[in-house]
């Protein structure tokens, strides 16, 4: 099979490799459509030099596949189901990708494969909101406007915030917020963050602040936005591993702090399928959301363009050969 690999910081190279063989408790996915997120641009660009050359297919992980083959007695699984797959190694830039069956979600019919695939970073934002107190009545300042900050927005405002406020530095991301929920969308290149988030919130500064863009520079805002007591959320993976902080600012808020990941790995995989349903019932429109889709053989521009959020990017969608397999004929899975 084709796959792409990483072999040192902003080198990545096709390869050929041995395709799978299917093993208990797993089902062999043909790969159709993959998406590219922040923890793909970090594995390609950011992540520290000793853990390069990663393993083939990396980086890529929200996905949807063809289950072609599998041995999994037990899950309610065939061959020909389609699929949002779980990549917890990233290793599925790939023409096939072997699954465990657990981390198989067979699709539900009636929304386009794209905008199903979406569903994968709506899981994790999901999963990340667990972590949080309730929101009923809250203020809260979401940095960070793409895929993942756009469903933050989304998710706060079912949720019950009373406010969301939207902080991008890139117009068409700032435009997005609005579309997906945020009260206040604000171009923090352009205004003075504090200053709006003040004014906003009457001068009680937010409730629960959302860092959504791994930068350093937003990583240092947090602290800066969240009112004495608040709540801060570290979900963006940082493009660097070492910064200089500040502490002091965080330390005088006495606030509760908290970071989220792992979402693949949690029994029933509860979040993921929570999220399927709310794309597939159209609860959060996705529509806007994938704004570039690309083949594999462009994935190496899509990696540069997911990294630098040019063209108005928010999600990049890959399209694999295997996705003309079925492809936008799908329908869902067929009654018993």
């Amino acid at each position: 099979m084709r796959a792409v690999q990483c072999v040192a910081p902003g080198e990545v190279r096709f390869v050929e490799a041995p395709k799978p063989q299917l093993k208990p408790g797993h089902a062999l996915i043909r790969t159709m459509l993959l998406a590219l997120c922040g923890s793909d641009v970090h594995m390609v660009y950011y992540a520290p030099p000793d853990e390069y050359p990663f393993p083939v297919g990396t980086a890529g992980h929200e996905m949807i596949g063809l289950v072609e083959a599998v041995d999994a007695p037990g899950f309610d699984l065939k061959p020909g189901d389609v699929a949002l797959t779980l990549a917890a190694p990233q290793t599925a830039m790939a023409e096939y990708y072997l699954a465990s069956a657990e981390d198989v979600l067979v699709l539900p019919a009636g929304k386009p494969l794209e905008q199903l695939l979406m569903s994968q970073q709506l899981g994790t934002v999901i999963y990340a909101l667990k972590r949080l107190p309730s929101l009923l009545g809250k203020d809260v300042v979401i940095i960070g406007q793409g895929s993942a900050g756009l469903f933050f927005d989304a998710m706060c405002r079912r949720m019950g915030a009373e406010k969301v406020i939207g902080l991008d530095i890139i117009g068409a991301r700032v435009a997005a917020g609005l579309k997906f929920g945020a009260t206040h969308a604000v171009n923090n290149a352009q205004e003075d963050a504090l200053e709006v988030v003040t004014r906003i919130t009457g001068g009680r500064l937010a409730d629960v602040v959302i860092e959504a863009a791994g930068e350093v520079e937003t990583i240092n805002l947090t602290a800066h936005l969240v009112k004495t007591g608040g709540h801060l959320m570290y979900f963006g993976i940082p493009r660097a591993h070492n910064l200089t902080f500040d502490f002091w600012t965080l330390f005088r808020k006495y606030c509760y702090t908290t970071s989220s990941g792992g979402s693949v790995f949690e029994p029933g995989r509860r979040s993921f399928h929570a999220a399927l349903d709310l794309v597939a019932r159209g609860v959060i429109d996705v529509t806007p959301m994938p704004t570039h889709r690309l083949t594999f053989e462009q994935v190496i521009q899509g990696y540069e363009l997911a990294r630098t959020r040019e063209d108005g990017a928010i999600k990049v969608v890959i399209e694999m050969p295997g996705y003309r397999a079925v492809g936008g004929n799908w329908l869902g899975r067929k009654p018993a």
